[in-house]
């Protein structure tokens, strides 16, 4: 359990310190369902005639793994989160499927 409430503190510090947005008329904005284990930060809001809505990144907690399960960023998700202490067979890259996954350093499920 003290495992989980970890990975809970450091995927939501992680979602944290990458929401930043310039523009007024786009939200960023956090979603944390702790009890569920499901985290996403997106983008809403209107640009002149354009409608935002974009999720950006999406993790997940199952059987005690981290799941990437979407990453539109530049940033190495899997990288900061092994340099905060989550060992990389913790990590599970599920944006790419089974077949790839025993060729990443990371889980496989």
């Amino acid at each position: 359990m003290e495992k989980l409430k970890k990975y809970r503190q450091i995927i939501q510090g992680l979602l944290t310190s990458h929401a930043t947005n310039n523009d007024p008329n786009i939200e960023c904005q956090l979603l944390f369902d702790k009890e569920q284990d499901h985290y996403q930060l997106l983008d809403l809001g209107w640009q002149g005639l354009t409608r935002v809505y974009a999720v950006y990144i999406h993790i997940d907690i199952k059987g005690e793994k981290i799941w990437i399960q979407h990453n539109m960023t530049e940033y190495d998700i899997g990288k900061e989160l092994v340099e905060k202490g989550v060992p990389e067979d913790d990590i599970i890259l599920g944006l790419h499927p089974p077949y790839k996954r025993p060729y990443t350093n990371y889980g496989v499920a």
